[in-house]
């Protein structure tokens, strides 16, 4: 392993770097212990899901504990009075501390039960105890795991100059080979970046030379023509911008033909007869496949494969490529690609019942729309965003689920996302956070697949894809018989607001009864939400209006009965369904529930089929 060359000049005390110890180490060794590194954080990412969970549990435990203290209180006190009554009724007014048998088996047995309950609290204070030190334990190791991560990343890191040789060597080649002078000039040769990435971009970055001093810097004629000095000046610039390496090739040549690419373009087919393009997106034609304006067959070009495969390896890698031109000046391409490939910043989002990723870099800016404002960019099919039109898909359309709807929400995330010169606007069901991820290969199967730039294991086991949206709307742009195909599954246009889905409130005081509801509604494809009583259910209320109520009688601070005034009696809320599911089966109850404005009355158990059949019947209008 060689010194980096960014090591930092040592004191005068110090022994001299060259005499520190050195050790070869074989790659796939390193990438094994990296890959090992990554399935303990991922195992670590279970357990604090399982402690989260944990933790959820023992709330809802507390909750339920103090529910029981309130009731073996009130029988006590229930208990009391009775006695007080009977007493009284047998007129005995005096009472004999030693006649224990005054005391009832009844308020011998709530005594029991208070001591009872008191040691289950014991037990939930000692329960909380440990799970708040697995807790910090876990955070420990978080950040241990984290500092063997970033060592073992430092291990794989090697500068940039270490292919500086290998560029010298084609751009004096390149150079010879046409008969131009050039002057090649690297910079920030000591930024380190991982192996695998370098070693995949090398032939890439050996194109972009090529390139320059082929298409990019004139002949030795032309430039003493334009006044310029007849050796071209290529320059590299290698940086460092936050989990990001940038890479600059520059030239100061003529720039990009402009003229030249519209008509090769047009020769090929790639514009239509008398289309018109701006600027940019004549430039960007230069990245399609089989692109090459060279008249002729050469050595450097003129053979239709460079451009697409710089920006293709790129985008595989997780990064992006822009570029600037400028007539007569020159031209830049900026690379923009991954630290390393072990390790990455990712946003969760939710979509269709399932769970995507993408790559942080993608992500210019989250916005959230409100019904209104949404339906109008659908109608428009796109966003504005810096002066620029983006295009708006719903994620699961774009990954071909042409029945995908998104979930009915009073507003909506839209994720605007930049890759290069390319905007799109991204609409989900949900953001689910920042997450740092470990990067698992998928395979040759799915590498093949357009947009798919790896997978991730969660802490909850889940597989997760790592997409990047805008080459999915690429290779439909690019498809059109696929978004035919989109259309016909979907019934409509893709770019018409997709009708929005179904949501139900279940409210019961009950845990259990509610994720038991909960996952039979989610296994028919409803979107589900919970409240414990109707003080719960009339605050969510206030934010979201659900297409359908399933309401419980008997809760505390608000039974259901005042829970289906207060809905009927709000203009908001007046027109959802209520089906009212409880253990009071009796005749007067039911009459009360449908004279209140309830849709449907079920007692306790109830036939799913037939609660079912129910609920669609209602929602159906």
């Amino acid at each position: 392993m060689a010194e980096p060359a960014s090591a930092q000049p040592h004191a005068p005390d110090e022994a001299p770097a060259a005499k520190t110890a050195l050790v070869r180490v074989r790659a796939d060794i390193l990438d094994r212990l990296v890959n090992q590194a990554g399935e303990v954080s991922i195992s670590r990412s279970r357990l604090e899901s399982e402690v989260a969970s944990l933790r959820g549990s023992l709330f809802d435990f507390s909750d339920n504990l103090a529910r029981l203290r309130r009731q073996l209180r009130e029988v006590e006190m229930q208990a009391e009075s009775q006695i007080a009554s009977r007493m009284a009724v047998s007129s005995e007014r005096e009472f004999d501390p030693l006649e224990f048998d005054r005391f009832t088996r009844l308020q011998e047995l709530t005594r029991m039960m208070a001591e009872s309950v008191n040691d289950v609290a014991s037990f939930h204070e000692s329960l909380s105890r440990s799970v708040d030190s697995a807790g910090d334990e876990l955070v420990r190791q978080a950040r241990l795991t984290r500092d063997l991560q970033r060592d073992l990343m430092r291990v794989r890191m090697v500068p940039f100059a270490s292919i500086a040789e290998r560029l010298f060597r084609v751009a004096r080649q390149s150079a010879k080979e046409v008969d131009k002078r050039v002057n090649l000039d690297i910079r920030g040769g000591a930024v380190e970046i991982d192996r695998s990435v370098l070693e995949r971009m090398a032939a890439p970055f050996e194109h972009l030379l090529r390139n320059a001093i082929a298409h990019g810097v004139e002949t030795r004629a032309a430039r003493a023509a334009a006044g310029k000095n007849e050796t071209g000046e290529l320059l590299v610039q290698v940086s460092q911008q936050g989990n990001e390496v940038v890479i600059d090739f520059s030239d100061d040549g003529g720039g990009l033909d402009l003229a030249r690419i519209r008509a090769k373009a047009a020769s090929l087919g790639l514009l239509a007869a008398g289309e018109e393009i701006g600027d940019v997106q004549a430039a960007n034609l230069i990245f399609a496949p089989g692109f090459s304006t060279a008249e002729a067959l050469t050595e450097l070009s003129g053979r239709g494969v460079g451009m697409d495969v710089v920006q293709s390896e790129a985008q595989a890698l997780g990064g992006r490529v822009d570029l600037f031109s400028e007539p007569g000046k020159g031209a830049r391409f900026t690379i923009h690609l991954p630290l390393t490939l072990a390790v990455a910043q990712v946003v969760l989002l939710g979509a269709g019942g399932k769970t995507y990723a993408l790559p942080s870099v993608l992500v210019e800016q989250v916005l959230q729309l409100k019904e209104a404002a949404l339906a109008e960019a659908w109608r428009q099919g796109h966003i504005a965003s810096h002066g620029q039109q983006a295009a708006l898909h719903y994620l699961p359309v774009l990954l071909g689920e042409g029945r995908a709807r998104p979930a009915g929400q009073r507003s909506s995330p839209v994720l605007l996302l930049k890759s290069g010169s390319e905007r799109l606007a991204l609409q989900v069901d949900e953001v689910l956070g920042n997450r740092e991820v470990v990067i698992k290969n998928v395979g040759p199967q799915l590498a093949r697949m357009v947009g798919i730039a790896g997978a991730t294991v969660l802490g909850s086991g889940d597989i997760v894809l790592i997409l990047n949206p805008v080459a999915l709307a690429q290779h439909l742009a690019q498809h059109p018989e696929l978004q035919a195909q989109y259309a016909a599954a979907a019934g409509d246009s893709p770019a018409l607001p997709p009708a929005q889905g179904k949501t139900i409130m279940v409210v019961d005081d009950s845990l259990t009864v509610r994720r038991v509801t909960q996952r039979l509604l989610e296994r028919e494809g409803y979107q589900v939400l919970l409240a414990k009583d109707g003080v719960d259910a009339l605050e969510q209320l206030q934010g979201r209006v659900p297409d359908l109520m399933l309401v419980d009688i008997e809760m505390p601070r608000m039974d259901g009965f005042d829970l289906t005034r207060n809905v009927r009696g709000d203009e908001r809320t007046a027109a959802v369904p209520i089906i009212m599911i409880t253990s009071r089966s009796a005749d007067k109850h039911r009459n009360v529930a449908l004279g209140l404005g309830v849709n449907a009355y079920f007692g306790k158990p109830f036939q799913e089929p037939v609660l079912l059949g129910t609920i669609a019947s209602l929602l159906a209008g």
